[in-house]
């Protein structure tokens, strides 16, 4: 006879095997949270973060799936917040444009500079010099309008 309880409830160490969609959706908090804390370094992969966090580059890409985006977006985007709130940081004013794109991961500039042009419909320039005229208070929505002004 099997001397294992059989009991219904799981103890704490038994929940995410229990739950794979409790395991999966925490690991996939982890693996957002790792792209959020380390995009700014050039050479962020999935196959960085997934032996960061004990498991392969392809569950990673395949848990970012369900959130319609792939891990390479979801750095992009990352990048580009962080550029974008550096152009906008009065400390950062007086620093070249490529250093922030070197900050916030970018290893080329005109790669930086085609993206941020994309999502934000402004250049990197643009976005500088509108925080320096509004003092720093650039809305994220207020970007688009500014290439029309420029």
């Amino acid at each position: 006879m099997d001397a294992r309880p059989t009991s219904s409830v799981c103890s704490e160490s038994d929940a995410p095997l229990a739950h794979p969609h409790r395991l999966q959706a925490t690991r996939l908090a982890a693996i957002l949270s790792e792209i959020d804390q380390r995009s700014g370094e050039a050479d962020l992969s999935a196959a960085v973060v997934g032996a960061r966090l004990g498991i392969t580059a392809r569950y990673v890409h395949m848990l970012l799936k369900d959130t319609g985006h792939t891990f390479g977006r979801h750095v992009m985007d990352r990048r580009l917040q962080t550029a974008f709130a550096l152009l906008r940081d009065a400390e950062w004013h007086r620093r070249r444009i490529s250093d922030v794109a070197i900050a916030a991961g970018f290893s080329d500039l005109a790669h930086f500079s085609r993206a941020f042009r994309r999502k934000y419909a402004a250049t990197p320039s643009d976005i500088r010099k509108a925080a320096r005229r509004d003092g720093e208070g650039v809305d994220l929505t207020f970007a688009g309008r500014l290439a029309a002004k420029s």
